[in-house]
């Protein structure tokens, strides 16, 4: 397993236990100051990577387009989502990443629309995306990290 993938699966293990070891009321809880909650934070990720691996492949995503719409980047939680609603998150956690390692593996990704991001990286070709993404999900990890010692 390349490492890109390694690491990709520790943040996701990471945020799985999270969402397994605090209530829902935490996971859906804004502190002051902040625009989003726990479960956003996570759900993002998974909505971020399908785009920028998915998508930007020209490929279709594992979640659905609503989901995506729901937790990309500038959304915000609009009410608390249900306990079957951070089941479907768990789902994805795990499953999005072993079916991106298995595609990757298999050569699925041929093309890729170059993409520059809100950071300033280019992203140039799926395996810049997977990177690119592992940066991304660590930010969001450290947020969720802060996140819980404000929701105690």
């Amino acid at each position: 397993m390349s490492s890109v993938f390694e690491t990709q699966k520790t943040i996701r293990e990471i945020l799985l236990k999270i969402l397994e070891n605090h209530s829902l009321e935490k996971l859906n809880k804004v502190p002051q100051g902040f625009n989003n909650n726990i479960i956003w934070n996570v759900a993002h990720c998974i909505a971020a990577q399908q785009t920028l691996v998915y998508k930007l492949s020209g490929l279709p995503t594992m979640v659905s387009e609503d989901f995506i719409l729901k937790y990309r980047k500038g959304t915000k939680p609009e009410g608390d989502v249900s306990q079957e609603e951070v089941d479907e998150v768990k789902t994805f956690l795990l499953s999005t990443y072993q079916k991106t390692q298995n595609d990757f593996t298999s050569g699925l990704f041929v093309d890729y629309n170059e993409y520059t991001t809100s950071m300033g990286f280019t992203l140039r070709n799926v395996q810049d995306a997977l990177d690119f993404n592992n940066y991304h999900e660590g930010i969001h990890t450290g947020i969720v990290m802060t996140l819980i010692k404000l929701v105690k």
